[in-house]
């Protein structure tokens, strides 16, 4: 059974932080989520790139730690204010921590925004982000574009759910149409197929009919074992181009993709699902 009863918030006290923290806000209230802060301060050295000497290197570090303290008993208290709210600070490699203290404490999300700014966001996914999407083994949301904009009012009422029919499809299905039970949303599930143009032959077009056939019959399969209440989307095309047009055009506020765990032969992500979570025109669910 599905639950949201922990979710894990990273965060680097920025807005983009300030934001995800708003949308975990609204899993929060209505499943009685439990919210962890968790800061990690990295080892000195790592950052400055220069010896010091060992006393100046603990003064240094104390102060450090003192301000990130109270940074991260600050942070976004009003939003939080009537929430179960824990706040963690850890010291070592963002990224191992962050997935080490999910992975010891079964937390059901981590929530955590992405990084990449102007022409260049489309090709930037920020290291720890990349990281722990790749190592942890419970669902991971990212949003790349929540700078740009406040959340909005709903972002559950309308779900995408991409599937590429492979093993871990039926699994981000499963949380897709729980989220859509939860919120009473609405749920597409979304296929890409080969191809781009119209076939010009008979062949051709009995050959893309049958792969459309049997990516149809594929989709109703997985849908009817999930007892999922979805729409259905087949378009021809680059997988990235048809989900990410797909959640613009129907408005969507979420996407769900399949990413598989770390310790399973699925738990590096694909080419594709870096694209959309990059991409994509609101946050992303990784399952």
């Amino acid at each position: 059974m599905n639950s949201l009863a922990k979710i894990l918030l990273p965060v680097d006290f920025s807005e983009r932080s300030a934001l995800a923290v708003r949308y975990a806000c609204d899993l929060a209230l209505h499943c009685g989520s439990e919210l962890t802060l968790v800061h990690v301060l990295p080892p000195l050295h790592s950052e400055m790139g220069m010896e010091m000497a060992g006393s100046m290197l603990v003064d240094v570090y104390r102060a450090r730690t003192a301000q990130a303290e109270s940074d991260l008993n600050a942070f976004e208290r009003d939003a939080l204010a009537g929430l179960k709210v824990r706040r963690t600070l850890l010291h070592g490699d963002p990224a191992s921590k962050i997935v080490e203290l999910a992975r010891e404490e079964a937390f059901n999300l981590i929530a955590m925004p992405t990084h990449g700014y102007g022409t260049f966001r489309r090709f930037i996914l920020g290291s720890n982000t990349a990281k722990v999407l790749h190592d942890a083994d419970c669902p991971v949301w990212t949003g790349v574009h929540i700078e740009e904009a406040r959340p909005m009012a709903a972002p559950f009422s309308k779900i995408i759910c991409a599937v590429d029919l492979g093993p871990q499809s039926a699994r981000a299905l499963a949380w897709a149409s729980w989220l859509r039970q939860e919120f009473q949303g609405h749920l597409t599930l979304v296929h890409a197929i080969a191809g781009h143009a119209e076939p010009l032959d008979e062949p051709d077009r009995r050959w893309r009919s049958g792969i459309r056939e049997a990516a149809e019959e594929e989709l109703l399969r997985l849908r009817r074992e999930a007892g999922a209440e979805a729409d259905l989307l087949l378009e021809a095309g680059d997988p990235v181009r048809v989900i990410c047009s797909a959640a613009a055009r129907l408005g969507a506020g979420t996407v769900i993709i399949g990413r598989g765990s770390a310790a399973g032969d699925f738990g590096r992500l694909k080419t594709n699902s870096y694209a959309i979570i990059r991409q994509s025109p609101c946050p992303v669910v990784s399952v």
